[in-house]
């Protein structure tokens, strides 16, 4: 049943006044369908969103009574006093969400059925904030069966500046579609549909298996590549004990991405794209990650709802715990923890190319008087250079030898591309399709080619085909094309940094040496040298340090000695 609030509980809520752009609808309409119970929902965007945006449900409609009070400020069915908004478990506050839409819309309707005969039309018109505080609204009958549908359209069209805020179209669909892909992956018992200007870009069968919602999203190879946990911890805070539920599917450490963007999480329903647990979860991969890369996944939490507060932001991206570091330790350690178990043979060879890139320079070496003396964890080169140890990462020596001659060559002669024959199928997930779409003329000119599978056609899965017809080719050393989705993750996240740049900074990681990869003394020296002829030799292109120092005077102290060898 729809009420209204009280003054006082209308004072202690944030989250869902505040619509700062069409992904703000697209996530307030969603979680008002799963609060509904709905099985399927569809969502359809024309443009950037402010042009339309249609999500329907086949939830718990409302009767009409209901319905016409659903669009008026300070109603809800969620909340009926303030003291719920502690134990509150809906993902938002529906009649909070409708208004604040209405106000930034030119038209807002809403049809709706709780499962009687006939069902109701809504339209509020007009936009603004009425003088009254209430909008004007026709309440009219209407067909349609159990469920309810909400259409937007000419999001801010009375709001000049707000609209001229907004990015492109193609970049605010993206937003659009990484809403929905949260909750695609984190809510696989709902069948979920996103639709663009007609076309279909993600389709989700709803089988409540992560495995089918992965595939749906980020294609085979990352399905066929993940496993699935389930774990609980307990956690204490001020004297008080409680059950933290962590599951999810946690991709294979060979499938990762270069940002953490395809960390998907959510506490008690909700999905959002919050920083410190993403990090959680990364954290529980622990080394099991190449450097600078990030992993893929879907982790929920389920927790008592007084140990969350759901209303710290407008947008609703983060939430508050009552011990924050006690919930992140529990994810870190429950990804820890089902990695440990999961099988996680990686296929496929190391490339190495220790002797062009360790080729001799005319330029001077800053550790042309150091002398390789050992090994350690066949990781750490360790090196005698005067009164002090260096220890040299051998992997971040490399990283930034290789990235210094990438950059040299592409500065003298650009970046050269190569064609791929036969071109090479790539999925794409719906969100890094949509950047692509978004910034297509950049990443050409990075040294890819790229064209649609099938004359612009989806696959079965929901997720983008796409032929990659060439790629970037630097001294000769053509990038993979799956590399193609984190380049596009690159260019799109802007940074203020050059696109070529970064694209360097990943193509020299890959092929430089890892972690365990057993060198000759020669190739040793040879390495230590030539970091010493770099322009920035102490530290990776990423920017950790290649080289630690330890001075004699530490062993001198740590031995309890007198002196050194020579004092």
């Amino acid at each position: 049943m729809i009420r209204r609030l009280d003054p006082g509980t209308r004072s202690k809520i944030a989250a869902g006044e505040v619509v700062a752009r069409p992904a703000s609808v697209a996530v307030e309409l969603v979680e008002n369908a799963l609060d509904a119970g709905a099985e399927t929902v569809e969502i359809e965007v024309d443009g950037d969103g402010t042009d339309r945006i249609r999500v329907a449900d086949d939830g718990r409609g409302m009767a009409e009574s209901d319905a016409a009070l659903a669009v008026e400020r300070h109603t809800t069915s969620k909340l009926s006093a303030a003291d719920d908004l502690e134990t509150v478990e809906t993902l938002g506050f529906r009649g909070e969400a409708l208004p604040s839409i209405a106000a930034a819309a030119a038209r807002l309707e809403l049809t709706t059925n709780d499962g009687g005969p006939r069902g109701t039309r809504v339209v509020v018109d007009g936009g603004g904030d009425a003088t009254d505080g209430e909008h004007d609204k026709t309440v009219s009958p209407a067909g349609r069966a159990r469920g309810t549908t909400v259409e937007v359209t000419g999001l801010f069209s009375d709001r000049p500046a707000r609209k001229k805020s907004l990015a492109s179209p193609k970049a605010e669909f993206a937003r659009v579609s990484a809403v929905v892909t949260r909750y695609a992956l984190t809510r696989p018992d709902v069948r979920f549909v996103l639709r663009h200007d007609g076309r279909e870009t993600l389709a989700t069968p709803g089988t409540d298996r992560f495995a089918d919602a992965l595939l749906a999203v980020y294609g085979r190879d990352a399905a066929s590549h993940a496993s699935t946990f389930d774990s609980s911890r307990e956690v204490s805070a001020a004297g008080e004990t409680a059950t933290v539920e962590v599951d999810g599917a946690l991709c294979h450490p060979e499938v990762t991405r270069s940002r953490r963007d395809h960390v998907h999480v959510s506490v008690n329903g909700r999905a959002l794209a919050e920083p410190r647990l993403r990090r959680a979860v990364a954290d529980g991969y622990g080394t099991l990650l190449p450097d600078g890369r990030e992993p893929v996944g879907v982790v929920r939490l389920r927790l008592p709802p007084a140990w969350v507060d759901h209303n710290v932001h407008p947008a609703k991206d983060e939430v508050g715990f009552r011990d924050a570091d006690a919930v992140a330790e529990a994810v870190e350690s429950s990804v820890r923890d089902a990695l440990s178990t999961a099988d996680l043979r990686r296929s496929g060879e190391v490339a190495m190319d220790l002797d062009s890139s360790l080729a001799p320079v005319e330029a001077a070496s800053v550790f042309d008087d150091l002398r390789v003396i050992g090994r350690f964890r066949g990781l750490y080169l360790l090196c005698e250079a005067g009164d002090e140890l260096l220890v040299v990462d051998q992997h971040a020596a490399h990283e930034r030898i290789n990235y210094e001659r990438l950059r040299e060559a592409v500065e003298s002669a650009g970046i050269d591309a190569v064609s791929v024959d036969p071109p090479a199928t790539v999925s794409l997930s719906p969100t890094d399709a949509a950047l692509l779409d978004a910034n297509r003329d950049l990443v050409e000119k990075l040294g890819f080619r790229v064209a649609e599978f099938g004359d612009g056609s989806r696959s079965g899965s929901g997720t983008g085909t796409y032929r990659v017809e060439a790629v970037p080719a630097p001294l000769g050393r053509p990038f993979a094309p799956d590399a193609l989705a984190d380049v596009v993750a690159d260019v799109a996240a802007g940074d203020d940094a050059d696109p070529r740049d970064e694209l360097l900074k990943d193509l020299a990681c890959h092929p430089s040496i890892k972690a365990g990869d057993d060198l000759t003394d020669d190739d040793a020296a040879r390495l230590v040298e030539r970091l010493g002829s770099c322009e920035t030799p102490y530290t990776c292109p990423h920017g950790r340090p290649t080289v630690l120092a330890i001075d004699e005077e530490t062993f001198v102290r740590g031995f309890g000695r007198r002196s050194g060898r020579l004092g």
